[in-house]
């Protein structure tokens, strides 16, 4: 589906407005579809008709399922109710379901009630939906009584399905004009599942289900687009550098970074980024669907082995057990130092180095990304007070952290971006993130704290044990404060994991994948589950490097590492060097054939001729293509001369009986 930020859409338009054809492309992308149409077959003295309704039939793909409930108008109510999560939905018109419900044949109706249970099953609907209807509110006041009912009865139902969706379009003269909500959306945007209460004072949203507002105002799913007053910081794509210098160990300079370090933005928005967030999943189906069809393919061994993992994730989050490799990806690259104790044993200004590294197009990762193709972002989040002494945020700073990662995951999203790289490189990262598993996994600090290293490879025992003391004193100091994932991310995590957290809030979202690495990502991924847990299954591990805190958050998320190459080359670097890894198995898993024997098709070469040739021979040889290649030897001397029938011939294909 390409709507950005809702699960429900209400397409109006005049006649020939193209409203039908609008409402098609917003499905365009769906693996299924579900037309459900409401209009009643062309009477037989009615051409024009019949030949509308045929149009209608031949815009549908093959793969698209029709569904007709125009015998009842009840039971579009019941269709939408039972709709799952998975299923996407298109209704075309309200208009066919008016003109049935007035119908003589199904009165006395109380066309009232059903407008209202056609408005409740639309927002209770679990599945992604998109409704069509007449615009006839702008037309004149038809001259016959049964004209005035079908423009009221329409009216009446626009209106109640418009305030049931979470967002309504006007199509004019196939321009689309965004109604709802308020704010300027494309043409056309990114699908999105779910809604979250807004406030009207903020945006132009109509809120949904219950005014209430706390917990119990987060309507079901997210909706709405995070608005920005500043703008993110820039996407580039690095290049291959030139080939190094390896007597003078010159390094080779990358495309050139001219933005100016970013702060974090304030994001003027009403999105409310609060605990028990319904958003979508990924297909239940389609992953073990993936995993078995591996099982089929022709290949000479037994398989893809424990990266068959990666294949059902990612027919899982694709949504088609045939799942394409990622072709565009994003590393966001957070960059946010924690003051105090955590930051222990860390150089002053290596995390800004490594940060302007990337921007320059240099280093292991700016390098990686210009291999495989991605696209980087270095994102500025704000520095993180004293774990050990004060809140690392305060409230304020979490929220807009939260709107700002979810905004960045969106903007991907809406670039074509189909997997995102999660990594950073701020100083302290690894004890924040000890910190939060700590609080919300009940480790123990020294168990998820690696070693600390100097510039030299030595062990510093005294920075690591400083690093277990500003962990232990944190928890002291917070050991009676809420444990909530906000809480935890004020107190605890800081910058970095809160924007991480966002990213991973709205990728879930935008149905987005997020390859994890490092304890960052990892720590975020565990705050993410008291928020909505559905975005822990949208997150992929492709190797913990050996890093405890990983290894834990890991086995608490039910993430397995896809490899265990135990590579330190920097968080999102890892992740980029196994990458190309990755897509060469989605690539040989979507293009493998099922073997001969399970009814896959043989090779185009099976039936030509094969490429062996016995050799010709050296010398002279018979001309006869009857004699066999293979001769007793003549006898070395005089033998027995045979009075018996002539012998039987030697087997033309050169083989010896028995």
């Amino acid at each position: 589906m390409s709507v950005d930020g809702w699960n429900t859409v209400l397409v109006l338009g005049g006649t020939r407005s193209g409203k039908s054809e609008f409402a098609e492309s917003l499905v365009a992308d769906a693996p299924t579809v579900r037309y459900v149409a409401t209009a009643a077959d062309a009477p037989a003295d009615d051409a024009e008709w019949a030949a509308r309704l045929a149009a209608h039939r031949e815009r549908r793909p093959e793969t698209w399922t029709t569904e007709e409930t125009a015998a009842d108008p009840r039971r579009l109510a019941d269709v939408l109710a039972a709709a799952g999560p998975n299923e996407t939905l298109l209704v075309d018109d309200l208009g066919g379901w008016v003109t049935v419900l007035l119908d003589p044949a199904h009165q006395p109706a109380d066309d009232t009630a059903t407008i209202a249970e056609l408005a409740a099953a639309v927002r209770s609907c679990a599945a992604r939906l998109v409704l069509v209807s007449p615009e006839v509110g702008l037309s004149l006041v038809p001259t016959t009584p049964l004209g005035r009912a079908f423009t009221d009865a329409l009216g009446a139902a626009n209106r109640a399905v418009a305030d049931a969706c979470d967002a309504v379009v006007l199509v004019v003269a196939g321009q689309a004009a965004w109604l709802k909500p308020g704010a300027a959306h494309p043409a056309t945007v990114p699908a999105q599942a779910g809604r979250v209460q807004t406030g009207p004072a903020q945006t132009g949203l109509t809120q949904t289900g219950s005014a209430q507002t706390g917990a119990a105002g987060v309507a079901s799913g997210v909706g709405g687009s995070v608005a920005a007053s500043e703008p993110s910081p820039e996407v580039f794509t690095p290049t291959p550098p030139a080939t190094p210098d390896a007597a003078h160990g010159a390094e080779p300079t990358g495309t050139a970074w001219a933005a100016p370090t970013m702060a974090l933005p304030m994001v003027a928005t009403g999105l409310v980024i609060q605990p028990g967030m319904e958003l979508p999943m990924p297909d239940e189906y389609t992953g073990p669907q993936a995993i078995e069809r591996l099982a089929t393919l022709d290949v000479p061994g037994s398989g893809l082995g424990v990266l068959e993992r990666a294949v059902g994730f990612a027919a899982a989050t694709q949504g088609t057990p045939t799942p394409a490799p990622w072709g565009s990806a994003r590393v966001l690259l957070l960059h946010g130092d924690h003051l105090g104790g955590a930051a222990a044993g860390t150089v002053e200004g290596e995390s800004a180095r490594r940060a302007r590294q990337a921007r320059a197009g240099q280093g292991a990762l700016a390098r990686l990304a210009a291999e495989s193709g991605a696209e980087l972002q270095v994102v500025e989040a704000p520095s993180s007070a004293p774990m050990e002494a004060e809140p690392t945020l305060t409230g304020e700073q979490v929220e807009v952290a939260l709107r700002y990662g979810w905004r960045l995951a969106e903007e991907a999203a809406d670039a074509g971006v189909r997997l995102l790289v999660l990594g950073a490189c701020g100083a302290g990262t690894e004890a924040a993130a000890a910190a939060v598993l700590v609080a919300t996994a009940g480790a123990e600090a020294p168990a998820v704290l690696p070693r600390v290293l100097t510039d030299s490879g030595e062990i510093d025992d005294a920075a690591w044990m400083t690093r277990c003391a500003a962990v232990r004193d944190a928890l002291h100091r917070t050991r009676n404060s809420p444990r909530s994932a906000k809480d935890v991310l004020a107190e605890l995590g800081g910058g970095d994991i809160a924007v991480a957290t966002g990213v991973l809030l709205g990728a879930t979202a935008r149905r987005l994948p997020v390859m994890l690495d490092g304890p960052v990502g990892v720590a975020a991924a565990m705050v993410t589950r008291d928020l909505a847990g559905q975005a822990r299954h949208w997150c992929l591990l492709a190797d913990h490097g050996g890093h405890p805190a990983v290894r834990l958050g890991a086995d608490v998320l039910g993430l397995t590492p896809l490899l265990d190459l135990r590579l330190d080359l920097g968080e999102g670097a890892n992740a980029l060097a196994a990458l190309p890894l990755l897509r060469s198995v989605l690539a040989l898993a979507a293009a493998l054939p099922a073997h001969p024997s399970l009814g896959g098709g043989e090779d185009d070469e099976q039936d030509s001729e094969p490429d062996f040739r016995e050799p010709e021979p050296a010398g002279p040889g018979p001309t006869s293509t009857d004699e066999p290649d293979f001769r007793e030897p003549e006898p070395a001397g005089p033998g027995p001369t045979s009075t018996g029938p002539e012998s039987e011939p030697v087997d033309p294909s050169g083989r010896r009986a028995g």
